[in-house]
């Protein structure tokens, strides 16, 4: 099932529902731009491979192509996401829910990015309409074979964004090893260009598909069609999704671009490319495979895994356990906000 560009825009002049919930989803797609797109172009930024007005363009198409590309290729990840809860069998009070769970998320990162921190909307996402989902329905509000694959993520985003940073940056050391360090540098500015597209293609082919898939559950939900188990992702939700995910980016992206590219490690051309590459790796492994990873949690392990095949003393362990705490407070903070606004939405409306 789909919708149309006419049909969607009918539906959303005379369904005020329908309006809030798309406003809530673009505000969530709008917070991922803050705070997870800039990610995908932090080290090319902070390299000076590229300027960061030039960055954010080359985001911004990288994400439609990789959420256009991949949804042809295979939709998986929005699937998986369209089906890890339950919202019951009346489209109403499930609506409510959901808006709450969005609302939650809007939240949550955006007192996370005020801090300068890159939390994962991916797992933001997961946790706030899974606590929503429980709050509405129980534990039967979770569909336990498609969270599942949540927890696959977590730790390949982690272990893998880690693993290939080490090995990618070990392979360009002993490949470059004895060569002129200035035609090195120019060849890898290049490169690195080429790196962060690839980054911000793999972020539109996994975030994308995730946002998508929520804010298509909010479309069905909205018209009263709670149950629809598959779709068809519309081209102008694409261009719809990477639009306003560009313009987060380029409103709040530079705090994230700091503490990721700047502040975490301290990155040559060379590093900043076996950093991309091997985060663009990781996203494309789980995107084919249907599992929903976080584009933060792989960029910034494998800048790590980077930072560690030099030195483990290069790495800045202050501001990587500041992230690990954001990182493992938002499945129970973000759940537990989820839960508690959905009760309050339910009572409210």
């Amino acid at each position: 099932m789909t919708i149309s560009l006419a049909e969607f825009l009918q539906q959303l002049i005379s369904n005020p529902a329908l309006l809030i919930t798309v406003a809530l989803t673009l505000g969530v797609i709008l917070v991922n731009g803050w705070t997870d797109a800039p990610n995908a172009i932090a080290t090319c930024v902070s390299t000076r491979s590229i300027s960061p007005r030039n960055a954010i363009i080359m985001a911004a198409i990288a994400n439609f192509l990789g959420v256009f590309v991949m949804t042809l290729v295979n939709n998986a990840v929005a699937m998986t996401i369209y089906n890890m809860v339950d919202f019951g069998d009346n489209p109403k009070v499930a609506l409510t829910a959901l808006c709450a769970a969005l609302f939650a998320i809007v939240v949550w990162a955006t007192a996370a990015w005020a801090f300068g921190i890159p939390t994962s909307e991916s797992h933001a996402l997961i946790a706030g309409v899974s606590g929503a989902a429980i709050a509405l329905q129980g534990g039967s509000g979770i569909n336990g074979q498609e969270w599942v694959k949540v927890i696959y993520g977590l730790f390949l985003s982690s272990v893998l964004g880690f693993g290939f940073g080490f090995i990618v940056t070990k392979l360009i050391n002993t490949i470059c090893k004895g060569m002129d360090k200035r035609k090195t540098n120019k060849f890898f500015g290049k490169a690195q260009v080429i790196g962060g597209a690839a980054m911000a293609f793999m972020h539109g082919a996994q975030d994308g598909q995730k946002f998508m898939g929520v804010f298509l559950l909010g479309v069905f939900l909205a018209k009263g069609q709670g149950d629809v188990s598959s779709f068809t992702i519309p081209i102008w939700l694409m261009v719809l999704c990477s639009a306003v995910m560009a313009l987060g980016t380029s409103i709040g992206g530079y705090k994230i671009i700091k503490t990721v590219g700047m502040g975490m490690v301290k990155l040559g051309k060379a590093q900043g490319f076996g950093a991309d590459a091997a985060g663009a790796i990781c996203l494309l492994l789980a995107s084919v495979t249907g599992i929903p990873v976080s584009t933060t949690h792989t960029k910034t392990t494998a800048i790590m895994g980077v930072g560690a095949a030099k030195r483990m003393s290069s790495v800045n362990w202050s501001i990587v356990k500041e992230m690990a705490a954001a990182w493992i407070l938002t499945f129970p903070g973000c759940g537990l906000l989820g839960f508690i606004m959905s009760y309050l939405f339910m009572k409210i409306f």
